[in-house]
């Protein structure tokens, strides 16, 4: 198998930062040691940058159907955008479907990833329609290494399961090793103020925002921790994106209770002034949970810097702008999401490590080290060391990386930080040892990426 020496660079792991040379053989990390001076096949010079694990977003929606429409970046050009942005694994969603199973779910985005991922992926289930067959489908689906489920518990009459169901399968939890995420909005008060929005005739993108406000989140934080702490398990928050969620968090974990949550970069980078842009525009910021005021942004980066918030994911599922019309006549029609697989890590170094918020160790900690930890790809990734695979990217600290639309590569017509030039990405970026993106340039091959099969939770 082919050898690769990244010589002369700083390597960044979450617990230290050393300069050392990185030995890579096949698709493994071999040795990780000052002045390695060995023959390889090829040598990547790393001096004055660093040499840090692949980033792992857990959270993406790629190929996601939304009524008639489907999130516009399919598993080939989603994962070529991961892997431009120097993310090198994912864990997408299989959303069982209203009377089917869950084992239907997963071979169906099976066949959706299969073949035309650039980058390895594993999926969590989404799971709509809980009952007595598809609780004991649990485990038989965490056998085969898909050891989350995400619950939501907002969009009633679609997706939103009740407290009961919740707390059946946090019970499951207990025996199978599984990990059980909630979306966490209090979707049945949404939806009386959705009703009473259009009623009044507000139609506009920012009532989206107005009608989803940050304290229906924390309700339904409190009252998911509430419920995993009955049943004894841990829970994951996904897209936590407030200051009032994240005090319940603490709240709880101050009081024991093992919460782990995730934000998104949209939540430190962007607010809820983008939905005054003029006519259809604030339709690109239409997500859920939406944007928030600006003053909240400093208590998550506090909760990401205190070890309160665990990962950063970008809950990547983008619509172009002729998709998001859909709903031009009523903002509770618009699909809802936006772009964001390829500009995750440049952001949280450019605003974490350079603006002072988060160590270079945190950084590698929250993109890769802890979400590798949670769901079960830890110690073959989200670290440099022997034995690991080779998911590694040499990072330029100096690189500008403009967030245009026209400079990504997402399939997708506009970008949330059109405008912004951020300072740190990507030089070159291997995925299981192979380089796939370098100096700009895509020199993969669509289809080489694998299912991940994910340990369960011990303990």
């Amino acid at each position: 198998m082919a050898t690769t020496l990244i010589s002369n660079g700083t390597v960044v792991t979450a617990s230290e930062t050393r300069v050392a040379d990185v030995l890579i053989d096949g698709e493994r990390i071999q040795a990780v040691a000052p002045r390695l001076t060995v023959a390889a096949d090829r040598i990547i010079d790393a001096a004055g940058r660093y040499v840090i694990p692949g980033g792992i977003d857990v959270h993406t929606h790629l190929d996601m159907p939304y009524g008639d429409i489907v999130s516009s970046d399919d598993f080939r050009t989603g994962t070529i955008a991961a892997a431009h942005g120097g993310t090198t694994a994912i864990v997408d969603f299989a959303v069982q479907d209203r009377g089917g199973s869950l084992r239907g779910a997963l071979d169906g985005w099976r066949r959706r990833a299969d073949g035309r991922a650039v980058i390895d992926y594993g999926f969590h289930m989404i799971v709509c329609d809980f009952r007595d067959a598809v609780e004991r489908e649990m485990d038989a689906l965490i056998a085969e290494g898909v050891t989350s489920f995400k619950f939501f518990m907002a969009y009633p009459d679609r997706l939103m399961l009740d407290d009961g169901a919740i707390f059946r399968a946090l019970r499951r939890t207990a025996h199978n090793g599984g990990l059980v995420t909630v979306h966490a909005e209090n979707g049945a008060v949404i939806d009386v103020l959705v009703q009473r929005a259009r009623a009044e005739g507000h139609t506009a993108p920012r009532y989206h925002a107005l009608t989803r406000p940050a304290r229906t989140e924390a309700e339904a934080v409190y009252r998911a921790i509430a419920l995993a702490e009955l049943a004894g398990v841990p829970i994951y928050i996904v897209h936590l994106s407030s200051a009032e969620g994240l005090q319940v968090v603490r709240e709880a974990r101050a009081r024991g209770v093992t919460v782990l949550a995730e934000t998104c970069p949209q939540y430190l980078f962007l607010d809820d002034t983008q939905y005054a842009a003029p006519g259809f525009e604030g339709a690109k910021y239409v997500m859920s949970p939406p944007l928030r005021a600006r003053d909240g942004q400093a208590a998550l980066w506090d909760g990401l810097a205190r070890h309160d918030l665990h990962a950063v994911a970008t809950d990547h599922c983008p619509f172009t702008l002729s998709q998001k019309a859909a709903g031009a006549g009523d903002f509770s029609k618009i699909p809802g999401g936006a772009p964001g697989i390829e500009t995750r890590m440049s952001l949280m170094f450019d605003g974490g490590v350079r603006a002072g918020r988060l160590s270079l160790n945190r950084f590698v900690e929250v993109t890769a080290t802890s979400p590798a930890k949670i769901f079960g790809l830890w110690p073959d990734r989200g670290t440099i060391a022997p034995g690991a695979i080779a998911d590694v990217v040499v990072f330029d600290p100096e690189l500008e990386v403009r967030l245009d639309a026209t400079a990504l590569h997402m399939r997708v017509d506009y970008s949330p930080y059109e405008g912004m030039v951020v300072r740190g990405g990507p030089v070159v970026v291997m995925a299981r040892g192979e380089v796939v993106v370098e100096d700009g340039r895509f020199v993969g091959r669509p289809g080489r990426g694998r299912f991940i099969r994910r340990a369960a939770r011990s303990g």
